[in-house]
């Protein structure tokens, strides 16, 4: 087959212009086609008075090697590339032990399914419920203000991208095509097949939780075993190699093969792993708000006069400024149609997040605006950044009133620099609920200064942008690890510890849902390859 890139077509197009736009573009006759299936289809919404579907086809000719030599050097034509997955090893019969996957986030999911459907049989252990169990201690916290600290936003069955937008794309580099086995196997779990080729996927909480039992099921219907309440208090290690874990039952598992997909919120596995002479170091993230504003005016801004379009659905957005004072301030988890969402996993803190469903049909839209801050802003050693976070979340609490409602603000009071005392024509959606105040104590000064210029200057990209009753509600300040936990490039193991395999976004190698099941995937081919070889 072929594959033919940026074929552009209106929205409003009828099926059979994608085959006329095949033939029009390779100057065929339509007896030459024989089949096509749409690879990707994005939108193109530069110009908002005429939104196009952009289209990456792969298709079926009689003559492809004919037209290949004709379009020799073109980039938009070209053969259809390889994308099966094919296993890279398979359990030997006489298997001496098994391999232990700790977290079952999207690295610690994918992890145990590869490693089930190569026939090693994993143990993984989870602190939290099951998903199911787990929404209602989430539920918990949302409208009764009540945390349960094993189980809620970021501990649980399914990790903190359940209770998101359900966003499955990235920016990664994907040479094998890793995301395609990720999106097939959502698609075989219950996923929209749609997710396959629209440009921009998401599923929503909702169809997430479905969609992760059937995951679980396949694990255990493959031999694999899943442990839930089963919190990892210690590793053992022997003379720089893993032995096992012991959990806070105290009951003790022998493992030389130990994947780490903890999430980036198990502030206490961290300290533990510094304890126990894990190499461990501060890295980069970003600190900052969530901004919601009504869905409509997002819309209009994007689409214009195709604003409501149901092809189009709710308009998303991403925003980057680079303020006076050096740092750069972007638009984080953008949820179209959304809710700002609890997110804490620790007592007496206040963490924000974003959450839509697949319908995204919520009256806002909400992203987090955060500024990009490195290990320079909270200098002390490898945990400063978790003590960092800490201290800006716990004022967030103070803020908010002391009974996890999270502070807030107008947008113009904002700017002004002025408390905010009541609410404009923007209802902010979080739960517990919003408590109004001045944010400008609630972030360092410099991480202020940026926010307050990079909404002016985002109105200019988004018309209405600083709408003054815009609502702004603090603290956004878990949007990637504080630390990584290095690994060798080659076999994904620690530098100082043999036999434990960092994974995911805890470990400071993914961001998202995607990128976190794709490195779940590659430590699960490293730690295969290893017991085969008996490394």
């Amino acid at each position: 087959m072929l594959r033919l890139t940026e074929i552009k077509l209106p929205i409003t197009h009828a099926q059979d212009e994608i085959a006329k736009a095949i033939l029009k573009r390779l100057g065929l006759a339509e007896s030459d086609l024989t089949g096509y299936t749409v690879f990707k289809r994005g939108t193109d919404a530069r110009k908002s008075h005429s939104i196009l579907f952009t289209y990456t086809l792969d298709v079926s000719l009689k003559n492809e090697a004919e037209v290949l030599a004709r379009f020799a050097g073109d980039k938009h034509v070209g053969r259809t590339p390889d994308m099966a997955y094919r296993f890279v090893a398979h359990a030997p019969a006489n298997l001496p032990s098994r391999p232990v996957v700790i977290g079952m986030g999207p690295a610690g999911l994918f992890a145990g399914l590869l490693l089930a459907q190569m026939g090693f049989k994993p143990l993984i252990l989870e602190r939290g419920k099951a998903v199911r169990e787990r929404t209602k201690d989430t539920w918990g916290l949302w409208r009764k203000s009540v945390l349960n600290p094993e189980s809620n936003v970021q501990f649980g069955e399914g990790g903190a991208g359940t209770f998101s937008d359900g966003k499955l794309y990235s920016q990664i580099k994907d040479p094998r095509h890793l995301g395609r086995k990720v999106l097939e196997e959502f698609v075989k779990a219950g996923a929209p097949p749609e997710i396959l080729y629209v440009s921009h996927p998401h599923i929503g909480t909702f169809r997430l939780v479905g969609m992760v039992e059937k995951m679980r099921e396949t694990i255990l219907s493959l031999g694999g075993e899943i442990r839930f309440k089963s919190r990892v208090d210690d590793i053992m290690i022997e003379d720089g190699s893993v032995k096992g874990v012991v959990l806070s039952s105290g009951e003790r598992i022998e493992t030389d093969h130990l994947v780490l997909a903890v999430g980036h919120s198990a502030r206490d596995t961290f300290e533990m792993l510094e304890r126990r002479g894990v190499y461990i170091e501060a890295k980069p993230f970003s600190v900052g708000f969530r901004i919601e504003h009504p869905q409509s005016l997002i819309d209009a801004a994007r689409y214009g006069k195709n604003a409501g379009n149901p092809l189009l659905g709710a308009a998303d957005y991403k925003l980057v400024h680079h303020a006076a004072n050096g740092r750069s301030v972007y638009s984080f988890c953008m949820c179209p149609g959304g809710t700002v969402v609890a997110a804490t996993s620790e007592a007496g803190r206040v963490v924000t997040n974003g959450m839509s469903q697949y319908s995204r049909n919520e009256r806002n839209a909400n992203a987090g605006i955060v500024v990009g801050i490195t290990p320079d802003d909270y200098p002390g050693g490898a945990l400063s950044g978790i003590a960092f976070q800490r201290h800006w979340e716990s004022k967030a609490f103070e803020l908010g009133g002391g009974n996890y409602q999270a502070p807030g603000q107008l947008v113009e009071d904002f700017l002004k620099g002025v408390p905010s005392t009541r609410l404009g024509s923007v209802q902010p959606s979080y739960t517990p609920g919003v408590h109004l105040t001045d944010l400008s104590h609630a972030l360092p000064d410099y991480a202020i200064e940026a926010i307050r210029e990079a909404i002016p200057a985002f109105a200019k990209k988004i018309k209405g942008y600083d709408l003054k009753d815009a609502v702004l509600t603090g603290v956004e300040t878990r949007t990637s690890s504080p630390v990584r936990i290095r690994r060798n490039a080659e076999d994904f193991q620690s530098i100082s510890t043999r036999g434990l395999y960092p994974a995911g976004e805890g470990a400071g190698y993914a961001g998202g849902i995607m990128s976190a099941a794709i490195d779940g995937i590659e430590v699960a081919e490293a730690v295969a390859k290893s017991m085969v070889s008996g490394g």
